[in-house]
This record gives C-alpha cells, structure tokens and sequence, in this order.
C-alpha cells in the first residue's frame, strides 16, 4: 500500500477510500486478523452490555466510523497543503469546535480569538481543545 500511496496522487486514494465507505453494503468477505486475547474479550463483555448485537458487526461498525474519520482529516489537510489560504485559523477552528460541542463560549468569539493568540505564546503546538480551555480560564478569571 505505501508503494501506490507514491505513485497514487494522495486526491486519488482519498477518493477512492471516499466512494468504498459510501458504498452500500455488499457482499463480504471472511479475513482473519491476530487480535489481542484481552481486546477479544473486551468485545464479548461489550456486545453483553448492548455495543452491538454481535462482536464482528460491532468491529466492523467501528473501523468504518474510524476510517471515515480518518478519510475527512485527511481530506482538510491535503486541502490545506494545496489551498493554504483556505485553511482555518486556530482560532476559528477553536471557534466551530465551540460551536459543534454547544459550548457557551461559541458566543465569545474575540476571546477565542484573544485565547488562541496567547496559548500558542505557551505552547505553539497548541490544538483548538487548548484555546478552548484557555479561553474558558480567562473567562472564569475575568468573572472573579
């Protein structure tokens, strides 16, 4: 697979990962896969309390929710890398994630942006869960 990923445009794979999770269900096909014992038995426990009606339709429900995922970060950051200027600032990111959560501080949007031009002075790796947490500190320390 990382050999086509190098001669694959990545667009290509995305689409392609894109239209096979979009795809109805079909016919299946039987695999195996080494699987921790622990992880195995995690799943019966998990199918007893209702996760799923059973362990393989729970796996499967699972890796696709996680290749799906997988799929749209990917797609926002091959998007990025060739529209930069399309990309999202950390805080307007911090701003949707606000939003998508039913934070109240999505009703604050410049101390989002206040919380995310200072977190980064901290720490430049910071996430949009960090200018989050930064700006619900200022608004708390504003409040006392």
């Amino acid at each position: 697979m990382r050999s086509m990923a190098r001669t694959t445009r990545p667009s290509r794979l995305l689409d392609e990962l894109a239209t096979a999770l979009a795809a109805a269900e079909g016919p299946s096909a039987v695999t195996s896969f080494r699987q921790p014992e622990s992880l195995r038995r995690a799943a019966q426990v998990a199918v007893a309390l209702g996760w799923a009606p059973t362990a393989n339709e729970g796996v499967v429900a699972s890796l696709r929710d996680d290749l799906l995922a997988f799929c749209r970060s990917a797609a926002v950051e091959l998007h990025g890398r060739e529209v930069p200027e399309a990309r999202p600032s950390l805080a307007g990111t911090a701003l949707a994630l606000a939003e998508l959560d039913h934070d109240p501080l999505a009703d604050e949007p410049k101390l989002i942006e206040r919380a995310a031009a200072e977190i980064v002075s901290v720490r430049p790796d910071a996430d949009a869960d960090d200018v989050l947490v930064w700006a619900a500190s200022l608004r708390h320390h504003r409040g006392a």
